[in-house]
């Protein structure tokens, strides 16, 4: 486990040891600024020496695994279980919108609304997309990250 650090500029640090980040906070020469992911803020100059940060992805149909890695050692890992409650999200929406349309005394009929835009994607997948934007987002804004990998598996049910 590490701690996340920044500087007093707000610029992103290496994670340390939470025995350091004992240390530092004892010595008041450090602030906590966030508990999940817990991030402490220093109070002092330092140089800003980074290491190149790898985050990979694997990005699966019911869990997301990550792991941000460098050349050393492996800094965090997890897995994001995602829910497949899309679908009846969608339909206790579509059960609303019925409801309003029917406590109606007349509405304007609509026909030409159907058209999708451009870059739509379904309400599942763009879920899951989102949930793998949060997930990158989130580590960037707490650690240095240099490159992002993903890793995509097709694969086909009927030959397996």
């Amino acid at each position: 486990m590490k701690v996340f650090v920044i500087s007093i500029h707000g610029e992103r640090l290496m994670p340390c040891s939470p025995c350091k980040a004992k240390k530092l906070l004892k010595a008041d020469k450090a602030v906590i600024i966030k508990l999940y992911p817990f991030t402490i803020q220093l109070n002092f100059e330092v140089d800003n020496i980074i290491q190149n940060i790898t985050c990979g992805i694997d990005s699966g149909f019911g869990n997301i695994g990550f792991s941000c890695i460098t050349e050393k050692e492996e800094l965090v890992s997890g897995t994001v279980i995602l829910d497949g409650k899309t679908s009846e999200r969608l339909t206790e929406r579509a059960m609303y919108r019925r409801n309003r349309r029917n406590r109606l005394r007349y509405r304007k009929p609509r026909f030409l609304n159907r058209a999708r835009p451009k870059g739509w994607l379904p309400p599942s997948v763009q879920r899951r997309y989102d949930t793998h934007l949060k997930i990158i987002n989130l580590l960037k804004s707490v650690m240095p990250i240099t490159k992002v990998i993903i890793e995509v598996g097709n694969f086909d049910i009927q030959k397996l």
